[in-house]
C-alpha cells in the first residue's frame, strides 16, 4: 500500500511538471499572439453560422415551390372534384345564381393522394364549411383511417449524422425564445386551428405560415382557395417540412466550418511561428540579461541575434553594446580609481617625507625650503582633486545637460580675442584663419565647447616659444566642422599620439616646474567631444622631416548641412 500511495505521489508530480513545462513553453506573449490572431476566425465563423438572410431566401424558394404546386392540387380539383346541385335541371351550367358546388370528397381524396405523393408534401382539404374532407395522409379502410407518415432515419454514429444532431440540438437552445407557433397534430382537426386556411376560404387569398413542431423542426404551410368559375368551394392546406432548408443550410455551415477549421490550424501554426520567432529570442536575451547582471565575470554573453535583420536583432545588438560598455565603464573606473590612488599617493608621499624631515632639521634655510616642498605638494593636491572630481561627474553632467545651438566660429573667435589681450610680449598670439561668412553652428553644451578649446589653446601656449603663433582654424569638412589648433613648439614625442589622451599621462615641455598639470586636461577634453558625437585627434606637423608644432584636429557634427 506504501508502495501504490508513492507510485501516485511522483504520477502526480510528473503530471504537474509536465504542466508547468507546458505552461512555461507558451509564454504570456505567445499567449497574447495566439488569442489576438484568433479572434477574427472566431468572430468570423461565429457571425456565419447565423446566415439569417440566407436562410429567409432558402425559405422564400421553398414557399414558392410549395404554393405553385398548392396551386395545381387546388386547380386539379376545382376542375375535376366539384358537385353542381341545380334548381333548373334543363340548364344547370348556365344558372350560376341558382345553383349549388360542393366538393365530391371519393374523388377529392383520390386527387389529394396522389397529387400530393407526387408532390411529396402533405394536402389537407377543407370544404366551404371548414369541415376537413381530406388528408393525404389518411387512408380509409374497413377498420377506419390510418394515418401514414415517414419514419425517422436510423440513428447512427456516422460522424456527419453525429453532428447534425448537435447542429440541430444547438438551433433548437438558439431559437426555443423565438415568436414562432407552435405545429400542434390534433386528433380532431378542423380549419380553426390554421389561421391561413380561414383567410384564404374567407378572402379566396394565398396564405402561408411557418411552425416549428415538437422537435423544433420547420413546418412550411401554404392554404390556396379551391374555386370554381370564381366561386371558393374549399380549401386546400399544403404542407411540408423545412428539411430541405435545414440540409442546405447544414451544409454550407459545414462547408463554413471546414474551411474555419483550415483558417484555425493555419493561424495556430503561424501564430505559434510568430510566438517563437518573437516569445522565445526575447525570453533568451531576458535570461541572458539576468545572467549578466548576476554574475561577477565575463563569462556570461548576450545572444547574437544580429543576422536577423528586425527589432529582434536590433535589441540583440543593442543589449550586447550596452553589455560591452557596461564592462568598459566598470574597467575605466577600476583604471580611474587606480590611477586616481597611484596619482595622489605620490604627493602624499612627497608630502609626508617633507614633513617628517622638517621635524628634525634645526636649519631655518633648509626648513623654509621644506615648506616650500610641502606648499607645492599641497597645491598639487588641490588641483588633481580639483580635476579629478570635474573628471568623475562629467558624464553624469554631461547626459543631464541640455544642449543648445553654439557658433563655434564666434567661440573660437573670443578665446583668440581674450587670449591676445595679454600684452606681455614674450606670450604667444593666437591668429584666427576662417571664412566669416561661413556659418560654422553645432548642437552642443556651450560651457563644456569653450573647457575643451580653452584647453588646447593654454596646451599649445605652454608648448609655443616665446613670442610665436599659435593658428586657429575652422573649416566644413565633409559634413562636419573641423577646428584645427597648430602651435610651433616640439610636435608630439613619436608613438604618443594616442597616449597623451590617456588619464594621468603628462608629457610637458622642458624647464616646466613639475606638477602644475594633473595630466587630465586632454583625457577630460577627448570625453567632452566624443560625447558630442565627434573627434579629437592629435598629429605632428613636419616639415622636410622635421617637426615644426603639435596639431590638434577637433571634428564635430554640423548642425546645417551645405
Amino acid at each position: 500500500m506504501r508502495a501504490d500511495h508513492d507510485h501516485r505521489i511522483a504520477s502526480s508530480q510528473s503530471r504537474k511538471t509536465k504542466l508547468n513545462r507546458l505552461t512555461k513553453s507558451f509564454s504570456p506573449l505567445t499567449r497574447r499572439i495566439l488569442a489576438v490572431n484568433l479572434v477574427a476566425p472566431f468572430l468570423l465563423v461565429l457571425g456565419l453560422l447565423f446566415l439569417d438572410e440566407y436562410e429567409d431566401s432558402l425559405i422564400a424558394i421553398e414557399f414558392d415551390a410549395i404554393r405553385t404546386q398548392g396551386e395545381l392540387i387546388a386547380a386539379a380539383i376545382g376542375e375535376g372534384a366539384v358537385v353542381i346541385d341545380s334548381t333548373d335541371e334543363n340548364f344547370p351550367m348556365f344558372t350560376p345564381s341558382s345553383s349549388m358546388r360542393t366538393l365530391d370528397e371519393p374523388t377529392a381524396r383520390q386527387l389529394i393522394r396522389r397529387l400530393a405523393r407526387l408532390a411529396q408534401l402533405r394536402a389537407r382539404l377543407f370544404d366551404a364549411g371548414g369541415t376537413m374532407i381530406a388528408d393525404s395522409r389518411l387512408l380509409r379502410g374497413p377498420g377506419g383511417e390510418v394515418e401514414i407518415f415517414d419514419l425517422p432515419p436510423q440513428r447512427t454514429t456516422d460522424l456527419i449524422q453525429l453532428a447534425q444532431r448537435g447542429y440541430k440540438q444547438l438551433l433548437r437552445w438558439l431559437k426555443q425564445d423565438l415568436p414562432i407557433p407552435a405545429y400542434e397534430q390534433r386528433s380532431t382537426t378542423t380549419i380553426l386551428d390554421y389561421p391561413e386556411a380561414v383567410a384564404a376560404l374567407d378572402s379566396g387569398e394565398v396564405g402561408q405560415e411557418i411552425r416549428f413542431d415538437t422537435n423544433q423542426r420547420k413546418i412550411l404551410s401554404v392554404a390556396i382557395p379551391v374555386q370554381f368559375y370564381k366561386q371558393v368551394v374549399g380549401t386546400v392546406l399544403v404542407s411540408r417540412d423545412g428539411q430541405n432548408v435545414e440540409t442546405r443550410l447544414f451544409a454550407v455551415r459545414r462547408t463554413i466550418i471546414e474551411f474555419f477549421m483550415w483558417i484555425l490550424g493555419v493561424t495556430t501554426l503561424l501564430s505559434l511561428y510568430l510566438a517563437g520567432t518573437i516569445a522565445r529570442p526575447v525570453r533568451k536575451l531576458a535570461r541572458a540579461a539576468t545572467e549578466v547582471r548576476k554574475s561577477h565575470n565575463r563569462e556570461t554573453n548576450i545572444p547574437d541575434l544580429s543576422k536577423r535583420n528586425d527589432e529582434i536583432g536590433q535589441l540583440s545588438e543593442a543589449l550586447r553594446e550596452m553589455t560591452e560598455n557596461l564592462w568598459q565603464r566598470m574597467d575605466a573606473t577600476e583604471r580611474f580609481a587606480a590611477d586616481v590612488a597611484h596619482e595622489i599617493k605620490n604627493p602624499l608621499s612627497s608630502l609626508h617625507s617633507a614633513v617628517e624631515t622638517a621635524v628634525r632639521i634645526q636649519d631655518m634655510g633648509q626648513q623654509k625650503q621644506l615648506m616650500g616642498i610641502i606648499k607645492d605638494d599641497v597645491s598639487r593636491l588641490d588641483r588633481l582633486i580639483s580635476d579629478i572630481s570635474d573628471a568623475s561627474r562629467l558624464d553624469a553632467e554631461l547626459s543631464r545637460a541640455e544642449t543648445k545651438v553654439v557658433n563655434l566660429g564666434e567661440l573660437v573667435k573670443t578665446l583668440a580675442e581674450i587670449h591676445n589681450m595679454n600684452k606681455n610680449p614674450s606670450m604667444s598670439k593666437v591668429r584666427l584663419l576662417t571664412d566669416q561668412s561661413d556659418l560654422y553652428e553645432v548642437m552642443g553644451i556651450e560651457g563644456r565647447l569653450v573647457q575643451v578649446f580653452q584647453n588646447l589653446i593654454n596646451n599649445a601656449v605652454s608648448f609655443n616659444p616665446s613670442g610665436g603663433t599659435i593658428r586657429a582654424s575652422l573649416r566644413r569638412f565633409d559634413g562636419n566642422i573641423q577646428i584645427d589648433i597648430q602651435d610651433e613648439g616640439p610636435g608630439i614625442p613619436e608613438g604618443k599620439e594616442i597616449s597623451i589622451f590617456e588619464r594621468f599621462y603628462s608629457e610637458r615641455p622642458e624647464g616646466e616646474k613639475f606638477g602644475t598639470h594633473s595630466g587630465l586636461g586632454l583625457s577630460i577634453s577627448k570625453q567632452i567631444i566624443e560625447a558630442h558625437g565627434g573627434n579629437i585627434a592629435a598629429i605632428t606637423v613636419r616639415e622636410e622631416g622635421i617637426a615644426t608644432g603639435a596639431l590638434f584636429r577637433v571634428l564635430l557634427p554640423a548642425l546645417v548641412q551645405p
